[in-house]
């Protein structure tokens, strides 16, 4: 799934992953968000293609839409939000998806 002839990542996981490398450090978007921006597919297809092939791109700035950082990576996603000041809801492992959203479209 999301691979393509030659053994690398489909035209849609290069669309994601394209979307994913854009993202601003301190900013996030959501599985769905990446979906909708691209055109096609849903959250479970973007996670899908991060799960495969997210190791090269900056995983940590795609979130779930309630601002939870990936599963199974929380503290390493924690200490990457530290490190580019992203705004997270007081009091808790999550981003503060109003502030740190990102549209696909402003320079951050």
């Amino acid at each position: 799934m999301f691979i393509d002839e030659e053994g690398g990542p489909d035209d849609y996981a290069e669309e994601v992953l394209a979307v994913v490398e854009r993202i601003p450090p301190g900013r996030v978007m959501s599985y769905g968000d990446i979906a909708e921006y691209v055109g096609q597919g849903g959250p479970r297809q973007v996670g899908a293609v991060m799960s495969a092939w997210g190791g090269a791109v900056p995983w940590w700035r795609v979130v779930r839409s309630d601002g939870r950082p990936p599963s199974g990576h929380e503290v390493r996603a924690l200490s990457h939000y530290a490190a580019e000041a992203t705004p997270m809801r007081p009091g808790s492992d999550r981003v503060d998806m109003r502030q740190a959203r990102w549209d696909g479209e402003s320079g951050g």
